[in-house]
Formats: C-alpha cells, structure tokens, sequence
C-alpha cells in the first residue's frame, strides 16, 4: 500500500492561523499541538496521520500496553501502512504516548476523542468511556489557562453533546463552553484495510460545530492535513446523525445484495452479472435521487415489481426480511401523513397534488390517492387541487384505478389554487411543482394549517412568517 507523506512546510502558515484563532486572533509563532483520546483504531490512525503533517500529537489512552507500543514506535493494531507513520512520526519527535490525562491536555489545543462507544446488551450506545474521558479533562481544564477545542471522532447518538456532554463538561471544568471550551462532532469514515488512504481522502469532511470559532479551528486543521474535498460545517446533532445513516445504509446495501443474490441463485442468475450492471447506473441507483425523506412512494412499476420479486422470493421459499419490509415500510408513512391530519382537529382538508409525482397524470398507486380514501373513510371534506389530472382526459388502468379507490372523485377536484384555498383549514402538499411552489408563495397562508409531504421549502420559517403552522413529515 502506497502511504501518502506530507511535507509539514507546506502548511506552516495554516498551523499558525490554527494557533491564531484559538488565541483570539494574536498572530502566534508557535503550532498548535493535539491530544489523542484513544489509541484504538480510529485513534491510532488519526494520530499518526495529523503527527505526519507535522503537529505535535500527544496519544492518551490507560491501557498501558497501547501506550507502550506507540512510545517503541510500533503499531498497535494491524492496519496496512500504519507502523510505518508512527515510526517516521516518531523518529521526528512529533508522536508520543502517554497514560497521563492531565499532560496530555495541558500540553496541546486540541483534544482528539476517539474512545469505543459499544453496544449494551440491550442495543443501546455505551458512553461511559466517552464520559469517563470528559470528567479527566474537564477537572484538567479547570486548572487550564487559555482556550481549548475538543472534537469527537467517536460515534454518539444525536443529542448526546448538547443533552449530556455539555453540562457535564461545563460541571467538571467550571468553564462555559463556547466562550473558554470549543465542541466539534467530526464523525470519521475510515475502512479498516485502507484507513490511511480513507484518512487522506475520506468521500467529504463533517463539521458539527457548537460555533463558528470552534468549527473554524477544525476547518483549518482539515485543510492544513492536506485534505482534498468537501467541508461541510453543520449543526451538532446533523453531524451525529450523519454517521449513523451512512453505516445504517451500508448495512442496508450488503442485506439488499444479498438478499437478490439469494433469489437469483434459486433462479440459476448470476447475482454479480446482475449487480455489476445495477451500479453501473449512477443516475438512478448509486444517486441521490431517491434518498431525501419525503411521502411514500407508487406508480405503476415500484408497488407491482417488489409484490411480485417477494412473491417470487415465498414461493422459492427464499428468506427476503429488507424486500418484505419496504411495501410495508411505505405503507407506514402514508399512516405517518394521516396521524399530522388527524391531530390538527380540523375536518376541511385541501390536498395539493394526486398523481404518484409533479408532471404526469398517473394516479396508479399514489400515496395520495390513499390519502385522501383514508379521510373520507374518516369522515374528513377532503378537495384536491391537480392540474395535472383531467378526468375526461385519463383513459385505461389509470382511469379505472382512481373511479374504484374514489368513486366519486368527480366531486373531490378543485379547478382552481385558488378555489382550493378558500375552502382548506388544513393544506396538504404533496407535488413540488414549480407552478404550484410560485402559488403557494404569492397565496395568504394566515390562519392555515401547512402540511409538507415533499419539503417544498428549505425553511420551515417561510411559511410561519406568513402566520401559517407548518410541519414536514420528516423534518
């Protein structure tokens, strides 16, 4: 494996500036230097990357052996590539291991934490060694002088910082953090068998700062390791989240892979001929273009083809858990639209939109249509507003689909934005059209109950300055 060195005079100013924010701004001579809470293999690694830039990197961890095997500039795991860091690092004098908490926090800025966040048996996140490691520093930074930046590479549930990190820092410090203390969430993405080359070119950066000085000196240190990619400087509890969606869909993908692989066996397929072309699509199946949190799916062709690969899957008798949960899943969110309806107390619902997605006329299984069936069950006044939907111009399967879920559809569709407001105490939103986005921006919202299935806006507070209530059905 190739190991990428860094030449440290490349970014000497960068380091400077490092110092420079966390003093304020005073132009210092000296680098900023970093502790290593954790010489597992996030903190291994991360340790022996930033110390081949050029930083003084102190690594902390109570297990005596770890700390031992860095100090004889060996590795302590088995990573291609990472004795061979430490061991250059070390040599230079740039990394040291140390068992001393109170050393390792008085002698640096920035404090690395890297420490294992396991399961308990009952599948919830163990923290104790994360709490553990903030009690040591905080009771060191009570005695500290100046600024310090602690950043947590470890993986913690959204919430845990502001709800649990924070109070118990600014108890065992006696120092406000944001003034005296910075707090950055900096989720790591790092493969074992390639974490080197995932240190240096990891597929984006994430910024979970408490404020712009803390994210600011973190967005240096990224840029000055030689980092080529995309930073992105977000809320806390965004950079929680972020990792565990990454690993959620990860798992996902190898379940899905071998879920079909599984059913093309039975059918004597060649499951990897299947899948070297299914990726091969990059507009579509490796895209973004499904994955934003939104209203269910339907159509003519996703409903019909997984009934019928599932149906396919039972009669092989092949176990498909992930196939079998998506029909139901997305039955679930159309329930999840209903229970935002029905809590609002109000029966006059105006729906915005019919077809299964903006620009077409096709009804055939659209979550819409389900909706608007479950409140006149429901005893609700429901009017639709689509204009993409003509009645004397639908012919076929689309017709007869929409005349036996609504029978009297006719009654239901509104011919006009306008006709639909006047009549609506609650507006549902299900197209983003653009026509129908410029409507909604013009209209008077007052007093209107704003129900967002597709996320039309990108701030909520749109809609709320006009005296409208809003709520998204996933944000």
């Amino acid at each position: 494996m190739k190991i990428l060195m860094i030449d440290p005079s490349g970014f000497s100013g960068l380091r400077t500036s490092i110092q420079a924010v966390i003093n304020g701004g005073k132009n210092m001579s000296n680098i900023a230097s970093i502790s290593v809470f954790g010489l597992g293999y996030v903190g291994a690694v991360s340790a022996a990357c930033i110390a081949n830039a050029g930083y003084d990197v102190i690594g902390m961890d109570i297990n005596e052996a770890k700390v031992r095997v860095i100090n004889n500039w060996k590795s302590p795991i088995v990573e291609p590539g990472l004795e061979q860091l430490i061991q250059k690092s070390s040599q230079k004098g740039k990394l040291k291991a140390t068992m001393d908490a109170v050393s390792a926090v008085m002698e640096s800025d920035i404090s690395l934490i890297c420490v294992g966040t396991p399961s308990k048996e009952n599948g919830d996140l163990d923290i104790s060694y994360i709490l553990r490691v903030i009690k040591e520093i905080g009771k060191v930074l009570a005695k500290k002088k100046g600024y310090h930046l602690i950043v947590f590479r470890s993986t913690i549930l959204p919430g845990t910082t502001q709800q649990v990190i924070i109070p118990l820092l600014e108890k065992t410090s006696q120092k406000s953090v944001g003034k005296d203390i910075g707090i950055c969430i900096n989720p790591e993405f790092l493969r074992e068998g390639s974490s080197i080359r995932d240190f240096y070119n990891p597929p984006y950066v994430v910024i979970g700062e408490i404020d712009e000085k803390s994210g600011k000196i973190l967005k240096n240190l990224w840029i000055s390791l030689g980092i080529n990619t995309r930073i992105y400087n977000v809320e806390i509890k965004v950079a929680e989240m972020i990792k565990y969606a990454s690993n959620a869909f990860h798992a996902l993908k190898v379940v899905f892979a071998n879920e079909i692989g599984s059913i093309c066996k039975s059918l004597r397929v060649d499951s990897h001929k299947v899948m070297d072309i299914f990726v091969k699509d990059k507009i579509l199946n490796l895209s973004s273009y499904y994955l934003k949190p939104g209203f269910a799916f339907g159509g003519s062709c996703l409903p019909k083809d997984l009934r019928a690969l599932t149906h396919l899957s039972k009669i092989k008798d092949i176990t498909s858990p992930v196939l079998n949960a998506i029909l139901a899943s997305n039955e679930h969110q159309v329930k999840n639209a209903l229970r935002l309806i029905y809590k609002t107390d109000k029966k006059n619902v105006g729906i915005l939109g019919l077809a299964f997605k903006p620009q077409t006329d096709d009804v055939r299984e659209s979550p819409l249509v389900n909706l608007a069936e479950n409140l006149l069950g429901k005893g609700y006044a429901v009017r639709v507003y689509e204009k993409n939907v003509n009645l004397q111009m639908l012919i076929g399967t689309n017709k007869e689909y929409l005349e036996k879920k609504i029978p009297h559809i006719i009654t239901l569709l509104e011919n006009s934005f306008e006709e639909i407001l006047d009549y609506s105490d609650v507006l549902v939103i299900g197209s983003n059209e653009d026509s129908l986005i410029r409507k909604l921006e013009k209209a008077d919202l007052s007093g209107k109950i704003i129900i967002d299935l597709v996320r039309i806006v990108k701030n909520p507070d749109e809609f709320r300055i006009k005296g409208a209530s809003y709520e998204g059905i996933g944000w």
